[in-house]
Formats: C-alpha cells, structure tokens, sequence
C-alpha cells in the first residue's frame, strides 16, 4: 500500500478533485466560428499561454501511426508488422516531407492514413512536429543495459496504469502530483482564478495535480448548474436544499478540521463551476457543431477551446494567464482487432486535433496553446496474430503555433528485425531514446518556468541525460 494516498494532504487533493467533478453534467454545446467573439479578446499584449495533454488511453500502436514509406524502410516495416502492415498506396496523401533529415537514418515517413488531415499542418503551416521514440527513462540506457538491469528502470515497465502514471508523473500508480500540474503551481500567482489553472475534461488523473494547483474537473460538453443551488430540487424540498447547502459549505468550528477543509473546498469549487459557466455563456456559439457525437475527443477540445477564448474573463485582473488542461480518448490497448479498429481512432484523433487547432488559429490564440498526444506506452511491432502487445517507446505529436513544426525530433529507432536492432528490447519493443523530462522541460520552459527547484520537480532525471535535449529546438 501507498501510505501517502491516505495522509491528509493527498486526501485533500482528492476530495477538491471530486468535489468539482461532482458539480459537472452533460449540457449540448457548439463551436464552429467562436473566433467572432473571442478574437476581439486575443489582445497582442495578452501574455497567456496553455499547454493541452492528449492521452491515448491504452497504450497507442505508433508501428501504425507513423510509418516508414521509402523502399528499404517499408519492406522492413512490412517484414516486421507481417498482417498489421497498412498498405502502401494508403499512405499516398500523407507523406511528410520535413526541413532537415536529422535523426532520420535515412528513413522517409508518412503519417497513418487516419491522421492524413494533419499532413497540411506539418508539411505546409508549420504547426506540427513528431517526437520519434519517446517514453519514460530513468537514466540513457543501452538495449545490454536494459538487459542486464544495470541502470534504473521506469517502476513496472509495461503495466497499463502504472505506465499512465509513470508517463504523468514518473511515478508508478497511487502518485499524488503529475508534471502538468506542478507547471499548473509554477504559474498559480499569475492567475485571479487559481482553481482555473489545471482543468480536467476527462476524469481524475494525475497529470493535472499539482502542490496547490488542483484539478479542476469539468464534462467533455462543459460544465452544468448545480442543481442543489436551485430552489426545492433536493428531494424537491427547500429544508433539503438549505441543509444540503450548509452542509457543503460548513464554516462551524465545531465541524472536524478535514470535514472544514473539504468544506472549503467544496465552496470554492461551487463559485468556480458558477464563473466558469456565467463567462462561456457570454462566448459566441453559431449553429454548426463540426465534431459529431461519436468523437468524444472532438466534444473535449471544443470545451477547451471555449475556456481558452474565455480566459480573460476568469476572474479580475485579466483572468487567468497559464492553464494545463488534460483531455483523453480511450480505447487504444488493441490486443486484437487492430488492423480494423486502430486507424478509425486515429481519424478520431486527427479529426479532432485538426477542429482544435483551426478554432485557436480563429481566435488568434494558436501560438499561445501547445497540445501534444501522449500514451500508456508503445506496443511491439510484432503481430501477435490479430493486434500487438504492450511495449515502451512511442511516436507522439506536439502542436501549436509556437512550434518549430515540420522537423521530426529524437532519433529513428534502430529495429533491423524482430529481435535484432539497438532499440529492439523483444518483439519489437522499442527502447526509448528521448527521455518525457526532455519533453516536460521543454514545454515548462515555454509555459515560463525558470525557477531551477520548479524545472527540477517538473523533470527530475533530466540531470543525468548530459548534453544538449534533443527538444532544444522546439519552440
């Protein structure tokens, strides 16, 4: 047991956590052209900024999300994906075409045929880049290393939910504070809306919690009245709603301390949800919902987008000025049925980042948000027959107007056969060679963190990576 999930602090966190989800329903909402009103908002002094975590809960195939297209590379990846090999001619309208080979090993690489909406942004507007072969690392690790468990290891390699936690905060599962969120304390003073700095669109997680900056948990389609607030509607009786009221928002110092605290918290979390709801109101909605119902993804990121065009209007003082927020899809752990399944979560995925970036460029906000995909872990590149297994490096996207786009960063992983190759850890298993400390300072750096003990917290191995970051050049 982890002792510290039961200490008062932790217990804390996480009545805040819930307490705010609590106060969150399912409401109908739309997107398509908020810039009208929200770009009169996006002053060219506004110094805000926030970054947006995409995770891809299951563990995402990257052997099938990006994908070598020059002859010697195809064959090879064809040799070593055998069924799960996407056909060639699907890659036609996705090919990248990048503004330096480095890292590349002569390899030609294309985007999967469900993210080929994407290729404009990084072939054409520059908005795009792809991270080659990151994952958790502990310490630089060779395949022998590995072998012979000579260096530290990520606690519980290959585990879905210790991995998710590792990814978030280098910690395997129970962990209290994530990266995002201690970006989220890093930038808490410049906020009038403290408990707007980490918002949550995809249940309680680790990534967004922070030392003081809670998780601020909101549905996909945006946050609801509380309907305790309302006259009679416990129980349909205004004795139960006032009991209900005072009971949540007790400041009686007879009340145990930890019952006063969450009380507190359940107070904050009540006027919250009404500012947050009372300012999206006032953000121009036009008739046309572009994402569908079925793209759960899509419905997240327009909620995001609606409180990124709001974020002047939360609270006094210029609202709020960082934010992390943290949004999910599900459904990537493929064991089976991958060559049927994978690429339609990935038109989901591309879809939706796609909406996403076409809402900030209209509200003249994309070089103030940065959003990158992120998963359990990578999977082998070997079949198992109908799908592929648990693995640890993976490709993943970073984008935003920021962004040097259109570079590939890290390093194509050496996989010369199913069990040979200096990145091949078994079956395809790729050993990671960006370590996410490279990515979680980086995008600390951009986020404005500068004190040395905040970057350290954010990304505490990176001391024993030397040598310039393989991200050195991301923004």
């Amino acid at each position: 047991m982890n002792h510290d999930n039961m200490n008062r602090r932790g217990f804390l966190r996480r009545s805040g956590a819930l307490s705010a989800g609590a106060l969150t329903v399912p409401w109908a909402m739309n997107l398509a052209g908020l810039a009208e009103a929200a770009a009169a908002q996006a002053d060219q002094t506004d110094d805000y900024k926030a970054l947006v975590c995409v995770f891809l809960q299951g563990g995402n195939d990257q052997g099938n999300t990006i994908v070598p297209v020059d002859d010697a590379g195809y064959q090879l990846y064809a040799r070593l994906r055998g069924g799960l090999a996407l056909p060639l001619s699907q890659m036609a309208q996705s090919h990248l075409t990048p503004s330096t080979s480095a890292g590349l090993n002569g390899r030609q690489l294309a985007l999967a045929p469900g993210l080929s909406t994407l290729s404009r942004l990084f072939n054409d507007d520059k908005r795009l880049a792809v991270l080659l072969n990151i994952g958790p690392l502990v310490e630089p690790t060779s395949r022998a290393q590995f072998r012979s468990r000579s260096v530290g290891l990520p606690p519980k390699l290959f585990s879905h939910n210790d991995q998710q936690s590792v990814w978030q905060s280098y910690s395997a599962e129970g962990a209290t504070l994530g990266w995002g969120g201690l970006i989220g304390d890093a930038g808490l003073a410049r906020n009038a809306a403290a408990s707007l700095t980490c918002v949550n669109l995809s249940g309680n997680t680790v990534f967004v919690a922070g030392a003081q900056a809670g998780q601020f948990m909101v549905n996909p389609h945006g946050p609801d009245a509380l309907l305790a607030k309302a006259a009679a509607n416990v129980f349909g009786s205004q004795a139960c709603t006032n009991a209900f009221l005072k009971l949540a928002q007790t400041e009686e110092p007879s009340v145990h301390r930890l019952a006063k605290e969450h009380s507190a918290i359940m107070s904050r979390a009540i006027v919250t949800n009404e500012l947050l709801r009372a300012q999206l109101d006032q953000v121009s909605t036009p008739a046309a919902l572009a994402p569908g119902g079925s793209n759960p993804l899509a419905y997240q990121l327009n909620t995001a987008a609606r409180i990124i065009a709001a974020h002047q209007s939360l609270g006094a003082n210029g609202g709020v000025k960082r934010q992390v927020f943290f949004v999910s899809l599900g459904g990537f752990d493929m064991h089976d049925n991958l060559s049927t399944q994978h690429q339609d979560l990935l038109t989901k995925l591309g879809d939706a980042l796609l909406q996403f970036d076409t809402d900030l460029f209209n509200l003249g906000m994309s070089k103030q948000v940065t959003t990158f995909t992120a998963s359990d872990f990578g999977r082998t590149l070997s079949s198992n027959g109908d799908g592929s297994d648990h693995g640890w490096g993976s490709h993943h996207l970073v984008m935003g107007g920021a962004v040097q786009g259109g570079r590939f960063y890290g390093e194509w992983p050496d996989v010369s056969d199913h069990e040979a190759g200096a990145h091949n850890i078994g079956q395809g298993r790729l050993l990671p060679t960006m370590s996410v400390d490279h990515l979680a300072v980086s995008l600390a750096g951009w986020m404005g963190v500068t004190d040395p003990a905040a970057l350290k917290q954010i990304a505490p191995h990176l001391a024993n990576f030397p040598g310039a970051s393989p991200l050195a050049n991301l923004f």
